[in-house]
């Protein structure tokens, strides 16, 4: 059976955080505005589209970012809401596709698409020779 296999179209998951200053790209790059990255909001976006099908990937799988197509549509200060949604589009053997979009208290601030692969965790750490440590 694929990985793939429960997942289907509609599936979604949103993420709702509070813009902290450590979210802000003054915070990265010295001199600029104290609103919420972009980066940061692909992060959100991201962890959204991951929620919406984890429950429904096999024991052991998992998925992972692969591609963001976005767009940054309005600032967002500090002490704003954000929330990130995320709803798969369409599904694939290996690849999930996701509608992905973020919204403050006042408007929407983001919008695009992000395309998620599915992976075998121990299979993928192994082929990297990544080792988890014991405790």
């Amino acid at each position: 059976m694929k990985p793939s296999a429960s997942v289907t179209i509609g599936m979604a998951a949103a993420v709702s955080i509070v813009v902290t200053p450590d979210m802000t790209v003054g915070h990265f790059v010295p001199g600029m505005p104290q609103v919420y990255a972009t980066p940061m909001m692909i992060l959100h976006m991201e962890m959204a589209a991951g929620l919406a099908v984890a429950a429904a990937l096999p024991p052991g799988y998992v998925s992972v970012g692969m591609s963001v197509d976005i767009r940054h549509l309005a600032a967002t200060p500090v002490g704003s809401r954000v929330r990130a949604l995320a709803r798969v589009k369409s599904v694939d053997a290996k690849s999930l596709l996701f509608e992905i979009e973020a919204w403050n208290d006042l408007a929407r601030i983001g919008a695009g698409t992000h395309r998620r692969a599915i992976v075998n965790v121990p299979e993928f750490e192994k082929r990297l020779g990544v080792h988890k440590a014991v405790a």
